[in-house]
């Protein structure tokens, strides 16, 4: 297929790839002042901006703006419909199947590699701007921001324009804000951490929005599953990899320049990634729908009349009829974020307050962390073999089990003193539920509103982390046992609701799952 096709016309082909190389050169133009640096350790702080940098910046909102417009091409009608918009129930993989698989696997390890990276840029960034430990909370604050408002905005963004253009936007942002690795004040710092994270956050529900439309349906749910998880602990590894190999030479900043190069590494490789069929055939693109079908192997048995577009732009994709599976999944999501960005950072302070040394809390964790290192193929698993709703229920009530045991401990019950098993089920629990939900969430929304659904569902985990950490900005978290009951509670109320109103979606078509069950 070639790049006018995939771009819709040569003129937007021109407008994405001339915005590339605008936004590419606006970077450009920041690294001498980051050159500067090198005889002082790359510290920057104080020095003022110059020229070039404001003509950077300029450019870059220029180029953004262009390969926005290349990304979003009008949409065309086609009077030849389509029924059959993903291979059978029995089709077997194809090499374009894994080919994707192993994209979006990448996209993910780097996009899960940019806020990873804040625990490795905060320490740097303290010492050379002498900040207060409140003034570093505000940068994983703004990031936790940028990650509910992208999730938000692309989820909408996908359902209009597309999967494919969603996630190269985030691509294109990803190059422009790696000019953070230049900036001289550390409120250019928190700006442009906020950008990032919007693109990071924006990236991952459309992810899996798009592989959960394009797979087969027999191999649909380990796929989602396995992928996601693949990106979590590649994007972690990543950045810790590249942390410990570059930092010492290139100081914390380049941790924010590698957004350069990874950027670039998916935009050269944007070819390859596909479109949705499905969606695609939903707002008339019928031509380009059956060339896809042909690239993964489909065939078109029969035409019928071709679906109608309905406009829901609303936030967040609910109607009465999905009402209670929208609340299950939003009230698991907090749930999560609480855990993962309150409790679980909480519980190094808590158990050094209780008279361990930091060298022994760091060790507890550690020795919890690896009891629990096998939860991504556990989770792929009981998804893909066992149950989509039985295993998202079953990693909520570890992860309740987890919080509660923490609660017992609070008040004082001998048997749980030592932490190590409530931390194995808060750490296995959680993980198994930020790899089993989005997947889950993808699969139980009709075409017309998958994207925003699973971006909503993603804000709302970030939600919850960005509630505890206003909570920790503003010195009020609260005693860990309290804020383990009360998130507990949250948790007993969605696994309940996943129960009741959940369903099964593991080995059926999701044609057959467009409407409430």
């Amino acid at each position: 297929m070639s790049i006018a096709k995939i771009f819709g016309d040569r003129r937007h082909a021109w407008a994405f790839w001339t915005g590339c190389l605008v936004v590419t050169a606006g970077v450009a133009l920041h690294l001498p002042m980051y050159w500067m640096g090198r005889h002082m350790g790359f510290r920057l702080a104080g020095m003022p901006m110059d020229a070039g940098m404001w003509w950077g910046m300029a450019l870059i909102l220029i180029g953004v703006a262009l390969a926005a417009f290349g990304l979003l091409p009008a949409q065309k009608g086609d009077d030849a419909p389509l029924e059959v918009l993903a291979p059978p129930e029995d089709a077997p993989l194809t090499g374009a199947h894994w080919g994707m698989c192993a994209l979006l696997s990448l996209a993910l390890i780097i996009d899960i590699m940019k806020p990873a990276s804040l625990g490795f840029v905060t320490p740097g960034m303290r010492e050379e701007y002498g900040l207060t430990t409140a003034m570093v909370a505000i940068l994983p604050f703004a990031a936790l921001s940028g990650t509910v408002a992208g999730s938000f905005v692309w989820g909408w963004l996908a359902d209009l324009y597309g999967r494919r253009a969603s996630i190269l936007l985030s691509s294109v942002m990803f190059v422009g804000t790696s000019i953070c690795g230049a900036m001289p004040d550390f409120w250019w710092n928190v700006g442009m951490c906020f950008l990032m994270g919007a693109a990071a956050g924006g990236m991952l529900p459309v992810a899996y929005a798009l592989l959960a439309e394009i797979m087969p349906t027999r191999h649909r749910g380990r796929a989602l599953v396995l992928v996601g998880g693949v990106g979590a602990v590649g994007g972690y590894f990543a950045a810790s990899a590249l942390s410990a190999w570059l930092q010492p030479d290139w100081s914390w900043r380049i941790m924010w320049f590698l957004n350069l190069p990874t950027g670039l590494i998916l935009i050269a490789l944007s070819p390859l990634l596909p479109e949705s069929a499905r969606f695609l055939q939903h707002v008339g693109r019928g031509e380009e729908a059956r060339a896809m079908l042909a690239r993964f192997g489909s065939r078109v048995r029969a035409a019928t009349a071709a679906p109608v577009a309905e406009s829901h732009s609303h936030l967040p994709p609910v109607d009465r009829r999905r009402l209670a599976i929208t609340l299950a999944l939003t009230l698991a999501a907090l749930a999560w974020g609480l855990v993962n960005f309150g409790v679980l950072l909480w519980l190094p302070s808590a158990l050094v307050a209780e008279g361990r040394s930091v060298e022994a809390a760091s060790a507890l964790i550690a020795k919890s962390t690896l009891i629990a290192a096998p939860t991504i193929l556990l989770s792929v698993w009981l998804y893909s073999a066992w149950s989509t709703r039985g295993a998202l229920a079953l990693m909520l009530g570890v992860t309740a089990a987890g919080l509660f045991g923490l609660m017992l401990r609070g008040m004082g019950v001998a048997v749980l003193a030592d932490p190590v098993i409530a931390l194995a089920l808060l750490i296995v629990g959680s993980s198994g539920v930020i790899a089993i939900i989005l997947p889950y969430t993808a699969e139980n929304y009709p075409l017309r509103i998958r994207g925003r659904a699973t971006g909503w569902i993603a804000g709302c985990s970030k939600l919850g982390g960005l509630l505890a950490q206003g909570l920790a900005v503003l010195a009020a978290a609260p005693p860990l046992g309290v804020a383990a009951a009360a998130i507990g509670g949250l948790t007993v109320a969605a696994l309940g609701l996943v129960a009741v109103f959940g369903r099964e979606t593991r080995g059926r078509d999701l044609r057959d799952l467009e409407e409430p069950g």
